[in-house]
């Protein structure tokens, strides 16, 4: 158990499954998931692992469509230079959310390098 997040490692199994889900599902569904998640959980105490999780996701999503909005800008002001970046960007995700997944699956408070905490 560490210290310096109580979540982490008090999760039983059932929780870590869904919080691995939730993560996994933003390759298709974006948001949606976590968003429902969160909600659903937001008020419960026990489930402190798995709204940890799902606020995790969530602002990792939001600030996915935030890029994907500013890179559609880009892209019609260069005339379609900038819309590579659209490809790059998915695959990061993907990677992103296959590692959050894997570690929520093993009770580790996973992270995203780069996300704006937005829901807290």
């Amino acid at each position: 158990m560490n210290d310096t997040n109580p979540t982490v490692g008090d999760a039983n199994q059932d929780d870590r499954t869904v919080a691995m889900l939730t993560h996994l599902s933003g390759i298709v569904l974006g948001f949606i998931v976590p968003l429902i998640v969160w909600l659903i959980n937001k008020d419960k105490p026990e489930k402190g692992f798995l709204i940890d999780q799902s606020k995790e996701a969530l602002n990792f999503n939001i600030t996915l469509l935030g890029v994907y909005l500013a890179l559609v800008v880009l892209t019609v002001v260069t005339l379609g230079l900038a819309s590579p970046l659209f490809f790059v960007l998915w695959v990061v995700a993907i990677v992103f959310f296959i590692i959050a997944g894997l570690a929520a699956n093993r009770g580790e408070a996973y992270r995203y390098p780069f996300a704006l905490r937005l829901i807290k």
